[in-house]
């Protein structure tokens, strides 16, 4: 899924450990373009967040991933970025951020869902 709008926040970064070392999760928040603007919270997670991308007022295209789980009998959704890029100038070689390529790995949820049958 892809989505394009301006960044109209940054939240604090977010580290810790889990069973896999040290993990990162940087949260934004990017308003989408529209007659009704809707805004998102988007996780990007990982070490690889360009900083200088991340400036309030830029326009932004992001890939993303949604995921839900189940936590005492309530469901939560997250938005996790898999690939954040600008979406002002010309189109030729804007990715800041692609977490496929450093072999993405989700940080803590307090969901294991085992082996996939998939």
């Amino acid at each position: 899924m892809e989505l394009t709008g301006k960044l109209v926040a940054v939240l604090p970064e977010q580290t810790g450990n889990g069973k896999n070392g040290v993990w990162k999760k940087q949260d934004v928040v990017v308003e989408m373009d529209g007659k009704f603007p809707k805004k998102v919270c988007v996780s990007i997670w990982g070490d690889k967040v360009d900083r200088s991308l991340l400036q309030t007022g830029t326009q932004l295209r992001v890939s993303f991933d949604l995921e839900s789980r189940e936590f005492n009998g309530r469901w939560y959704t997250d938005v996790k970025a898999w690939k954040v890029e600008s979406a002002g100038g010309t189109g030729g070689g804007g990715e800041r951020y692609s977490a496929a390529e450093e072999g993405y790995e989700p940080g803590p949820s307090g969901y294991d869902d085992g082996d996939a049958p998939f």
